[in-house]
């Protein structure tokens, strides 16, 4: 047993014991038959001493409801913890609950750094078979077609021009989705140019306006988290929001470096769908904090703390 329980027993026996005293070293004395004032002091007495223990139990007991708070209110995207408010019988498991919050967290991180970086190289293993394999393989059939073109008649020439043309538009599309899976810009140019790449892309869709401060050295994972989900958030803005503008910034404020992605669509966006829950999941991995309004249009915040020297 542990020392809440003895704390317990020794503040009951406490109680009793002072109303016990109180009721003996009192003028008060009980007759037989009792009477209504003798029952009006008994009743009085009792109603102290049940309130005393309420009252010191109550004390005792308040860090177990804070605890229970925590754990109905607690997801693993936080950083919530368990406070010692001083009261020494529940210190031992306020520090197991943190302890045990803490190494969910490492490993939930952990498994999902090992999940997306298996995404990842999923992600290059499609986009380079998409262009090394089906995007020269359309690269052929279009010189076949060029050729075929240059002997056949007029009247066959016109419809070979169709499927021409529609190969050249499947090869297009083609490569724009070996792009999006693998971002060689990003590989190549900065996480700066691949921003403006992605705002590029969206350009013709909604009126993108366009801030991206001088950046500070960044390691890879933090410019590919960075690039995915301002790569989500877009597409989300294209795709459901019906907007007509976005704006994207990436500047530092204070310590910290904030990708900020707002738009006029029509709201209404669930953190528990599964693009947002993927969006969490990149920024737990190097420890960012992501936060999304979506009352009047949708903003989207990404704070990486501690980057700015």
């Amino acid at each position: 047993m542990g020392p809440l329980f003895w704390r317990l027993c020794v503040i009951n026996g406490a109680v009793f014991t002072v109303g016990t005293l109180a009721l003996a070293l009192s003028p008060a004395t009980v007759s037989s038959p009792v009477l209504l004032r003798e029952i009006l002091v008994l009743g009085a007495g009792l109603a102290i001493i049940l309130v005393t223990n309420a009252l010191l139990l109550r004390t005792s007991l308040a860090p177990l409801t804070t605890l229970t708070d925590l754990m109905h209110r607690v997801d693993l995207h936080t950083h919530d913890r368990a406070v010692d408010r001083g009261n020494g019988d529940l210190t031992h498991l306020i520090d197991s609950f943190n302890t045990m919050l803490e190494r969910l967290e490492h490993e939930r991180t952990s498994a999902s750094a090992h999940a997306l970086a298996a995404q990842e190289g999923e992600r290059q293993r499609i986009a380079r078979e998409l262009h090394d394999e089906i995007g020269q393989s359309l690269t052929v059939a279009l010189l076949g077609l060029k050729r075929a073109v240059d002997r056949a008649p007029d009247d066959l020439a016109e419809e070979l021009d169709l499927v021409r043309d529609a190969i050249r538009g499947s090869l297009d599309e083609v490569r724009q989705v070996a792009r999006r899976l693998r971002p060689g810009v990003l590989e190549d140019l900065g996480l700066h140019s691949a921003l403006t790449a992605l705002t590029a892309d969206i350009a013709p869709a909604v009126e993108v306006t366009r801030r991206i401060d001088p950046l500070p050295p960044l390691s890879p994972e933090a410019e590919l988290v960075i690039y995915r989900i301002a790569q989500e958030s877009l597409t989300n803005v294209v795709r459901h929001a019906n907007a007509t503008k976005v704006e994207l910034s990436l500047r530092p404020s204070g310590r910290d470096l904030v990708l900020t992605i707002a738009d006029d669509g029509i709201g209404g966006v669930r953190a528990e769908g599964a693009g947002m829950r993927g969006m969490q999941e990149r920024a737990l991995l190097i420890g960012a904090r992501l936060r999304v309004a979506s009352e009047r249009g949708t903003e989207i915040r990404l704070t990486i703390p501690g980057v700015i020297r």
